[in-house]
């Protein structure tokens, strides 16, 4: 089954008729439907057509949002302008689309005291405001507090 370049139906022809069409016209004979019975083939300019599809490719890419991890970093005994900067940035990130990873580094003595730090975090946590979600809930492994944050739906 054979396809025109301007998409009109030319009816079954055997392959080497079709070709010797194709290559009179100076474009090439594209198997568009092999497991189609009969096979549909396509008259067109193949070299334009990858064109074609490389640049809708392209376009798509350049349309798609990539989220990425942005990583917030707290300490035990933050202080109050210290916490509105990082808070001022964990929006700011939020509000672009990525996801934030919040982050507590428990050093020394501050091992023992293990619950502070966690309510630290919660704390930040709550002060970003309703409509963000722990997507990883907050754990500690060693002497680290993780969570990762984004945004509700």
């Amino acid at each position: 089954m054979v396809i025109d370049e301007t998409g009109a139906a030319l009816g079954q022809m055997p392959t080497e008729q079709a070709l010797a069409l194709a290559q009179s016209k100076g474009l090439d004979l594209v198997e568009i439907a092999p497991m189609a019975r009969p096979p549909v083939c396509k008259i067109l300019d193949f070299k334009a057509f990858t064109f074609q599809q490389e640049k809708l490719l392209r376009k798509s890419k350049a349309n798609q949002k990539r989220v990425e991890l942005k990583g917030i970093r707290l300490t035990f005994r933050m202080g109050d302008h210290d916490r509105e900067v990082r808070l001022r940035q964990s929006r700011a990130f939020l509000d672009d689309g990525h996801k934030v990873q919040l982050e507590m580094r428990l050093r020394g003595r501050e091992n023992a005291l293990a619950e502070h730090g966690r309510k630290v975090m919660v704390e930040f946590m709550q002060l970003l405001g309703p409509d963000i979600v722990a997507e990883q809930p907050l754990g500690r492994m060693g002497n680290r507090f993780t969570t990762i944050l984004g945004k509700k739906k």
